[in-house]
């Protein structure tokens, strides 16, 4: 569970606490009201507009500053580890009102570990908390394909319930695990996310690209919208954009932002069509 969570609250855009960094438990982080979520845009690979966010969690310390989660993830409990899943969630509808307030409908991703799927009330506290808008767009929350495999019937039973909620799955990290063909066929997913170890190089390293291309296709076969992670250059984006992958999400773009610096970048920048004729064309590398 531990790996998965620290997959779930991915240190993009933060340096990893050295030795001697100050620590703090998640229960303390989770008392006192520090959790806020980072957004990295996910970006279409087609029109280069803006396609959706993924939530990243960071804590917001008065002494210390914005800490990754290497500062406050190790040695948390389950329930803490739980609660600290229901509580992104949560947070990620809220602020998903304050983006439509700009006038972005903002399809969020949330990175949620299989065992808060079977032990919290996902749909409930999913419809408690939605926004009331019609335009909102529902919620995608990535599941990984190793974790996933572990129960398809409870995964299958959880996203039954959440598709009442306009609510999908996305595998993350995709090609990462042992699936065969013939399980993925029972899985309940909208979105197969290709890890970044197969983004990496894909432009030169033949192993890699088709990698990329069989897994592209192999979405496509399955009605399912492809997603690169992780695309640091504008060799990548053109190959994968060749390959007919749909998103794409990287520093090529964008590290991941704070809520307000997300809607002034994403106002300012992102949904703007952007020429891509050299390596500046998507630069959209705001944030810290």
């Amino acid at each position: 569970m531990l790996h998965n969570l620290r997959k779930l609250f991915s240190p993009h855009g933060i340096t990893p606490p050295a030795t001697g960094a100050p620590t703090i438990a998640l229960a303390e982080v989770l008392r006192h009201n520090w959790l806020e979520l980072w957004y990295q845009p996910k970006i279409d690979l087609r029109s280069k507009r803006l396609a959706g966010a993924e939530a990243l969690a960071r804590a917001r310390h008065p002494q210390f500053g914005l800490l990754g989660p290497g500062a406050f993830l190790p040695g948390a409990g389950e329930a803490d580890m739980r609660a600290l899943t229901e509580q992104v969630i949560i947070t990620a509808l809220r602020d998903w009102s304050d983006f439509a307030e700009d006038g972005m409908s903002v399809l969020i991703s949330v990175n949620t570990p299989v065992s808060a799927l079977i032990k919290l009330p996902i749909a409930n506290i999913i419809r408690k908390h939605r926004p009331k808008s019609s335009s909102w767009p529902g919620l995608i929350l990535e599941v990984t394909e190793d974790e996933i495999m572990q129960d398809i019937a409870k995964a299958n039973e959880v996203a039954e319930a959440l598709r009442a909620c306009n609510c999908h799955f996305a595998l993350d990290d995709f090609g990462a695990g042992y699936s065969s063909l013939g399980r993925l066929q029972q899985l309940p997913f909208s979105e197969l996310k290709i890890d970044r170890s197969y983004v990496s190089n894909c432009h030169t390293d033949r192993i890699n690209a088709g990698l990329c291309e069989i897994i592209v296709e192999l979405g496509q076969r399955f009605g399912l919208k492809t997603v690169a992670e992780g695309i640091e250059n504008v060799y990548e984006y053109h190959k994968l954009q060749g390959l007919g992958c749909d998103i794409g999400q990287g520093y090529l773009f964008s590290k991941p932002l704070s809520k307000d610096a997300f809607i002034d970048t994403a106002l300012k920048r992102l949904v703007t069509r952007h020429d891509d004729t050299d390596g500046r064309a998507l630069g959209l590398h705001t944030g810290a």
